[in-house]
């Protein structure tokens, strides 16, 4: 997850592609991350699909596995790259074949596809450097397609998740929202966009939205919590402490809240030859 200040300044320190650390944090808990990470409209699933030449598609960034098995389900082979090997390991007991790599330094060794997709993971990857090479291992035609699940609270519970972060941890950068916001993801959206118009290998880039919602109980929240990257590097003990104050504003309530969830999603088409 990123931690954009809802202010729209950029984080102090690296961008989010050369935090390594907390890009391959995620794997510490890799069966929680995949039982608890929401998935992805079908209807997105279905418009890359339809879109692309073919069902050849390659997963950037393909963790546990979660959106390369949709696209599976609809037809797709899909081949995954994936930089941590615990991730990796545990997508492929799920059937998924993966090569552990980073996508920037990924060896294609000759192999081209009809989509490249990455579902939550663009913003670890270079975005000129990645474009680059999805128009390198694209065909012809072929679809780029990035895109993330973009977390919206509702407003009490956002203030009260802010609260607990502020008394926990007061110097993390999440201490003004409970959450990251819509214009977080906004600017993951036009980074990437950026990225593949720097490349020069596409038509124009387009953005597609999709809208949802998904209802927590206290416990799938809690549960889901620990999986983000700024919790993956807490200690122990201070992650304990958000937990039961995020439990307790959710028990205030009524022991659940409906999440609003925006897709965003970022794409476009490899034109010329290959």
């Amino acid at each position: 997850m990123p931690t954009i200040p809802p202010e729209r300044a950029p984080l102090p320190g690296p961008a989010p592609h050369e935090n390594r650390q907390v890009a391959e944090s995620f794997g510490s808990d890799a069966e929680r991350y995949d039982r608890t990470r929401p998935h992805y409209p079908d209807a997105m699933v279905n418009r890359i699909v339809a879109g692309s030449p073919g069902p050849d598609v390659l997963d950037v960034g393909a963790g546990t596995g979660i959106d390369a098995r949709q696209f599976q389900a609809a037809g797709c082979k899909v081949l995954g790259v994936e930089p941590d090997a615990r991730m990796a390991d545990f997508a492929r007991r799920g059937g998924l074949e993966v090569e552990v790599a980073t996508f920037e330094a990924w060896d294609p060794a000759g192999r081209d596809f009809d989509a490249v997709v990455a579902g939550q993971t663009w913003h670890w990857v270079d975005a000129v450097a990645g474009a680059a090479k999805a128009a390198q291992v694209l065909r012809p035609g072929g679809r780029l397609a990035v895109f993330w699940n973009a977390f919206q609270l509702p407003p009490d519970m956002d203030e009260a998740f802010a609260a607990v972060h502020r008394r926990v941890i007061p110097d993390s950068p999440i201490r003004q929202r409970g959450m990251p916001g819509l214009d977080a993801y906004v600017m993951l959206s036009t980074t990437a966009a950026d990225g593949i118009r720097q490349a020069g290998a596409f038509g124009d880039p387009e953005h597609w939205r999709f809208e949802w919602e998904l209802p927590y109980t206290r416990d799938e929240w809690l549960d889901q919590l620990p999986t983000f990257g700024l919790h993956t590097q807490l200690p122990p003990a201070t992650l304990q402490e958000v937990l039961a104050g995020t439990g307790a504003a959710i028990d205030a309530v009524g022991g659940g809240f409906t999440m609003r969830y925006t897709t965003m999603v970022v794409t476009a088409v490899r034109t010329g030859a290959a």
